[in-house]
């Protein structure tokens, strides 16, 4: 496979901290890549030196074979941004926000029509297209900012939470047209914390920490390699107030986490936790309603490797974070605009997103 990103030996600096410590990695043409990390890993510096927001103090970035530093129009070309936040004119119809789009990606006036259509159609919005925007759901705008973004038919795609806030039907429906345009080939660059979506998603993911890679493989390679995190969930019939105590007093258990109605017993040998527990159920007169056996999850990995404790997801693993786009990039409003202005090395960013 080609390579549509390649970063090498990539450093950014920041007076004396250093928020990226020369860091490598490619992503292939075709492939979902999630890129994860704790809040202020390295994450949102990185992103934005990707899509050509933020020059770096080291190293080179290329996309789609293109140096974004000397090259940043055409790198800009075969990109597109999706910020966490939609930001369409909501004062306008759906089918004038993409046509405001094409506009700026110059996109062939004799081709803006027919992307749009088919973009509309591609994301249930046809029967919308002559509503103002300022009517939609959430969803249905997450929808049309990622058509927005889609209108120049790129062949990379950065994806910034892309179903933050968003009800279980509308994020399933976000998955799957992700899931359809990387079918066609387009190639999907994913930042989230929402480690599940990752782990459903994502051919491989990298996951940063203190601006280093930490670790970077397919998600099942990486669960693979972390064994020794296991665990037996179960679920009784009833709770009592001392039921932790009891379970976390156990042999071999290293870690107790009540998840739900359910309680997730973390142990190096799940098979010798089992007997212990009917045990446990039959001394207390409880039933337990269900039982099962589990290997490390892409969110353990995340974990142990960002230096956290297994089993308990913290504020800075799973909350928000600052968009790497910043305000105002993407398609939509201020153009696309997300730098500060472009500076020499070590400066504040690059200037907008404008193709002009």
């Amino acid at each position: 496979m080609s390579k549509a990103i390649e970063v090498s030996e990539l450093v950014r600096d920041y007076d004396q901290f250093r928020a990226v410590d020369h860091i490598s990695f490619d992503v292939e043409s075709g492939e979902i890549f999630g890129f994860l990390g704790p809040n202020g890993a390295g994450k949102t510096t990185t992103v934005r030196i990707l899509t050509t927001l933020l020059e770096p103090t080291a190293g080179r970035v290329l996309i789609g074979g293109f140096d974004v530093e000397r090259q940043s129009y055409q790198a800009r070309r075969r990109m597109a941004l999706v910020p966490e936040e939609s930001n369409i004119y909501t004062e306008l119809t759906a089918w004038a926000n993409l046509m405001f789009s094409a506009r700026l990606y110059r996109v062939p006036r004799g081709e803006r029509e027919r992307r749009a259509k088919e973009l509309l159609d591609a994301f249930d919005l046809y029967e919308k297209r002559d509503v103002k925007a300022q009517s939609f759901s959430k969803g249905m705008r997450r929808r049309l900012t990622i058509a927005m973004a889609l209108i120049h038919h790129p062949a990379i795609l950065f994806l910034d939470e892309p179903t933050s806030g968003l009800d279980v039907r509308s994020a399933q429906t976000i998955k799957e047209i992700v899931r359809r345009f990387n079918a066609s080939g387009m190639t999907i660059f994913l930042t989230t914390h929402q480690i599940e979506e990752a782990n459903q998603l994502c051919d491989r993911v990298a996951i940063i920490n203190r601006g280093k890679i930490a670790a970077i493989d397919s998600p099942e390679k990486l669960k693979r390699d972390m064994e020794s995190v296991q665990a037996v969930e179960v679920a009784f019939d009833r709770s009592g107030p001392h039921q932790e105590g009891v379970l976390r007093s156990l042999p071999g258990v290293a870690e107790v986490v009540k998840q739900g109605d359910k309680w997730r017993l973390y142990t190096a040998n799940p098979p010798s936790l089992l007997p212990i527990l009917f045990d446990v159920a039959q001394q207390r007169d409880l039933q337990i309603v269900t039982l099962s056996t589990l290997g490390p999850s892409l969110e353990d990995v995340f974990l142990h490797v960002t230096g956290q404790k297994v089993g308990t997801m913290t504020q800075s693993a799973s909350g928000e974070g600052t968009s790497p786009f910043g305000p105002g990039s993407g398609p939509g409003r201020g153009g696309q605009g997300g730098g500060a202005g472009r500076g020499g090395r070590g400066g504040q960013g690059r200037g907008g997103w404008s193709n002009g």
